[in-house]
């Protein structure tokens, strides 16, 4: 294929000095530079490593998952290798969307989902993921070209579109539907929400309200310090619109609050942190460990990390959102039995038997009521033959040391008063 390419670039050298139009010229110039682009993805797909068909435990250099699956090992993780069965969607493959994915994909999850309709720029190379060589590409074909190498195991699918355009927002929902898992409204698990303007995140959260489809949003400041990520559950916790920004609340497009020449700040740094709680949290709400955080802020000036849940609102403008909550509100009888089922299930369990069988280091778990009373019930007086008591016992504490003394001190007066009784009478 390197020949083939190599062929095709010295023809179009030969066919661009036949033509004397350089508006023609220019057009030769973008084939072999996209020429120029196949022939380095062609190079770094020959270096890329072969899929592994199941994932395995053993600890050796050549295994890619064997520190992923120490965690189940650990006890962190029930069945970490149930990682891929899960499908995410990930809308925004910018500073934090692109670190997200680049993550789950190290992490071995099945399917990603990938949209954006922006390119990589030069002015992009402050962040982490994308390279200088990749400028010019779409980002979703970018973000394909570099996970494809980091893990080939994972299927990716890449939408280049603008998600708030009708046609857009007809594909996007019909490509969260397709492969739709049995009992559930669409084909993924999990959609993240990587935007950077509320716009997109208003049609995530319309999409995922009407697919009744669980979504975790995410973001940065304008100032690159601070970043939150939050868990939204339709009908469950409060929709992007039951609270929103004052620019959404007003109906100002935020569009025209931009400036010419002027852009919000980037830190790769900030971008990192917010990536790696999102998926943190997307890894925990997957593989059911640890607590899944509602709502959690990042202040890197005071390295400040706030927490808070929010309930959906009753009078919310979004009326799926709505609709999802009158459904929540129904399912509560079951989901309260369910639940109580559930605990009594795991006290029956931890009845039956002892935690752990082997004890290696014969560790005994002692009743600190029953020691105390035991302890309580011994004589603190009885001592082995041969032993006294030092210091006072605890039962002589409550005796008054003064009265002790003025007994001893009596008691040698009378002696002394013997004493000289019988010298006079001598």
């Amino acid at each position: 294929m390197e020949e083939e390419l190599r062929s095709l670039l010295q023809d179009l050298e030969t066919l661009k000095r036949s033509v004397p139009d350089p508006d023609q010229n220019d057009s030769i110039n973008k084939l072999q530079q996209r020429v120029d682009k196949i022939m380095s993805m062609s190079k770094l797909g020959s270096a890329r490593r072969s899929k592994v068909k199941d994932m395995s435990a053993e600890v050796v250099d050549s295994n890619p998952y064997s520190r992923l699956m120490a965690l189940q090992r650990m006890g962190i993780v029930q069945n970490y290798e149930r990682i891929r069965d899960f499908s995410v969607a990930i809308v925004g493959i910018g500073g934090v969307g692109s670190v997200a994915a680049e993550m789950l994909t190290r992490c071995g999850i099945g399917r990603l989902l990938l949209y954006d309709y922006d390119t990589v720029e030069l002015a992009n190379m402050n962040r982490l993921f994308f390279r200088p060589d990749q400028a010019g590409m779409t980002k979703t074909d970018a973000a394909v070209q570099t996970l494809s190498d980091i893990n080939p195991d994972v299927v990716l699918e890449s939408y280049s579109l603008n998600i708030t355009t009708v046609k857009g927002f007809e594909i996007f929902i019909e490509s969260l539907k397709r492969n739709q898992k049995q009992g559930a409204n669409t084909g993924v698990d999990l959609v993240l929400s990587c935007v950077d303007n509320y716009e997109a995140r208003m049609v995530v959260n319309q999409a995922c309200n009407e697919l009744n489809q669980t979504w975790m949003e995410s973001g940065v400041s304008e100032d690159a310090v601070s970043g939150h990520i939050q868990l939204l559950n339709p009908g469950e916790t409060a929709c992007f619109a039951c609270a929103p920004p004052l620019v959404v609340a007003s109906g100002v497009d935020e569009r025209t609050l931009k400036r010419e020449g002027v852009c919000a700040a980037s830190l790769p740094t900030t971008m990192g942190v917010v990536a790696g709680l999102l998926v943190q949290n997307t890894l925990k709400y997957l593989l059911k460990f640890g607590q899944v955080s509602p709502y959690l802020g990042y202040n890197s000036l005071k390295d400040y990390f706030p927490t808070m849940e929010m309930r959906p609102n009753p009078q919310c403008s979004n009326s799926a959102c709505l609709e999802r909550q009158k459904e929540y509100a129904q399912a509560k009888p079951a989901r309260d039995a369910l639940a109580k089922a559930k605990l009594e299930a795991e006290a029956s369990l931890s009845n039956e038997g002892p935690l752990h069988v082997d004890n290696e280091w014969n560790i005994s778990v002692v009743d600190i009521d029953s020691e105390k009373t035991s302890a309580a019930s011994r004589s603190s007086d009885a001592l082995p033959e041969g032993l006294m008591h030092e210091l006072p016992s605890s039962d002589r504490l409550q005796e008054s040391p003064l009265a002790q003394e003025t007994i001893t001190i009596s008691d040698d007066l009378e002696d002394l008063q013997r004493q000289l009784d019988a010298l006079n009478a001598a």
